[in-house]
């Protein structure tokens, strides 16, 4: 049986290497691979790097990108009986990811399967506790509801083909995918024995707008969930007490403290701006969303060009 892991990549060249190699580096005695990169325009290393592993490459305009629609689009070029799908940036931490991830598609225990994701070294402190919470230790077959995370996941092509990724939302496409399988009768499972380390190499602004888009999409999946100023609040003291309590015990607190703060106040302030946000997207707004760095890299680029004329004026 195929599996086709579908990788979305934009400027992934920092970690997309190692990811290709830890794939190859599978011991696989349940599925052979191949590996569709579904690519919004990179302007690195990553089409290089995806070419000499011997990708699939399609190709997807920046314009036209959302998460479900590149997804569509991997999985339409994709030739494989069973769909997985990994982020750019994270990398498998065994050698046995691959089966561990499809082994409940295959006995037919759940349709739509994600595995555990861990930090690294270089992970912020409240994202990992963060991650610990949303992925644990034990396995889930099937689990209770619909949550479900893509950047370490695979369903069956014929659950995909019931419904396809939504391709309007901001994110969570895979939650929205979750419900209507789970409301049609299918199940979801969780395996902690595939695992990934995810690697969010982000600023302060880009964790706020990662929030924002998927509290955004939210209001989508489940409209009757409402996100108060009095939540943020609530929400932001017990959990930055709570990562201090765990920092102070295992002797960070002092050195993590700052970074503590800054990550639950991006974390909740985001969920709550999302969460308030208008339903209609500007183009500006959606870039922002899908590409924080490029937006980011466009007001360097002002206000350097600002200072130069600033400059040359004196």
């Amino acid at each position: 049986m195929l599996a086709s892991i579908v990788i979305r990549t934009y400027n992934e060249e920092k970690y997309l290497e190692g990811l290709l190699a830890t794939i190859f580096a599978q011991v696989c005695a349940l599925v052979n691979v191949e590996i569709v990169i579904v690519d919004s325009g990179s302007t690195d290393e990553t089409l290089d790097i995806a070419k000499k592993h011997g990708c699939r490459i399609v190709h997807i305009s920046k314009s036209d990108f959302t998460f479900g629609r590149s997804l569509n689009i991997g999985c339409e070029n994709a030739r494989g009986v069973f769909l997985v799908f990994v982020s750019g940036h994270c990398i498998p931490t065994n050698e046995c990811w691959l089966d561990e991830l499809v082994k409940p598609l295959i006995d037919g225990s759940v349709s739509y399967v994600y595995g555990r994701q861990e930090g690294r070294d270089t992970t912020k402190f409240s994202e990992s506790r963060h991650l610990e919470k949303c992925f644990p230790p034990y396995a889930k077959l099937p689990q209770d509801g619909f949550f479900c995370n893509n950047a370490n996941a695979a369903l069956t092509r014929k659950a995909w083909r019931r419904f396809g990724f939504h391709e309007e939302l901001t994110g969570l496409e895979d939650m929205y995918l979750a419900k209507q399988l789970v409301e049609a009768g299918e199940s979801i499972g969780y395996v902690p024995s595939a695992s990934v380390y995810h690697i969010h190499d982000e600023t302060w602004r880009q964790v706020r707008i990662r929030y924002e888009r998927e509290a955004f999409a939210l209001r989508r999946i489940l409209p009757e969930v409402h996100f108060t100023l009095a939540d943020f609040i609530r929400f932001y003291l017990s959990s930055t007490l709570s990562d201090s309590f765990v920092a102070i015990r295992e002797k960070v607190f002092l050195k993590k403290v700052q970074e503590i703060l800054l990550f639950r106040l991006m974390h909740y302030w985001g969920t709550y701006k999302g969460n308030h946000g208008h339903r209609k997207l500007s183009m500006a707004r959606k870039m922002s969303y899908f590409y924080p760095k490029d937006l980011e890299k466009s007001v360097y680029e002002q206000k350097k060009v600002g200072c130069l004329v600033a400059n040359e004026s004196k």
